[in-house]
């Protein structure tokens, strides 16, 4: 699992406050599909790619006990720093080599983290570690449709938006683009027959100006763009949050926009 190259203090800091966390409809759908393939009682939810926690604290009141997995020991600080879950264990480690006994597991889970596994290894080790009626959960969400509104300039920072991605295009890894494939390939490599995929999953966030730059900040292509040429990067964002200001006409930068986007789901249960 090669996914997030930047593992340092300060991307994990940024990781952690701006990363989405899953809506609660994607949380429904997801707990819905495993009352109705596995049943109850809800034991074990495994969050891989957990980075920073978002997702494996949103299933933790839903489970007797959820681990987290990630490669990033930084990120691992970060989500054992947020209290209240004491049903939450965090441990450093891959998709690919799972600390888990065969048939033990009722739900894996990959938020926006999926695209960086090895696939083929990957799904090895979910056959293995799903108990039987397992299932597996796998979600993120499209930037290419994402789009913004406030007052009567909605269309206008769509498209400032979209010109930034733009810019940062040519820094996105072939795991990215899997992503914005909505995980084409992997969907078609699961093994279990009792599989289904859900798109356009529409959610509309309230978000900061601050926080979407952030948010921008926090994309492995931005980070790949920093690292070629860091004050490029610093102007790219001061710049974009100056835009957004400026078509909005105030300027605050914690005044809050609307923010329309589609996530989407691969859901699959293992076989009796």
């Amino acid at each position: 699992m090669t996914y997030r190259l930047f593992e340092g203090k300060d991307h994990a800091s940024i990781y952690h406050k701006y990363r989405l966390t899953p809506p609660e409809e994607l949380k429904n759908i997801i707990l819905q599909y495993v009352d109705k393939k596995k049943g109850r009682p809800h034991v074990l939810a495994v969050d891989l790619g957990c980075g920073t926690g978002q997702n494996s604290q949103v299933l933790a009141p839903h489970f007797q006990e959820v681990v987290g997995i990630d490669i990033s020991e930084c990120q691992l600080a970060e989500a054992r720093a947020v209290p209240g879950y004491p049903n939450i264990t965090y441990r450093k480690g891959t998709a690919e080599d799972l600390p888990f006994p065969d048939g033990s597991v009722d739900l894996l889970t990959a938020a926006s983290a999926a695209h960086w596994f090895d696939q083929s290894r990957f799904l090895t080790e979910a056959s293995r570690v799903l108990k039987p009626r397992g299932c597996m959960a796998l979600l993120g969400y499209s930037d290419t449709n994402l789009r913004f509104h406030y007052q009567d300039c909605g269309e206008r920072l769509s498209h400032i938006f979209q010109e930034v991605r733009q810019i940062l295009l040519p820094y996105t890894s072939s795991p990215v683009a899997a992503a914005n494939g909505k995980l084409e390939e992997l969907y078609s490599a699961i093994p279990f027959p009792d599989k289904e995929r859900i798109e356009c999953i529409r959610v509309n966030l309230s978000v900061s100006v601050r926080n979407l730059v952030g948010f921008i900040e926090s994309w492995s292509m931005f980070q790949v763009y920093k690292v070629r040429d860091p004050q490029a990067a610093e102007d790219l964002l001061l710049t974009t949050q100056k835009r957004f200001l400026e078509e909005m006409g105030v300027t605050s930068p914690d005044i809050e926009i609307k923010q329309h986007l589609e996530y989407f789901c691969v859901l699959a249960s293992k076989p009796q």
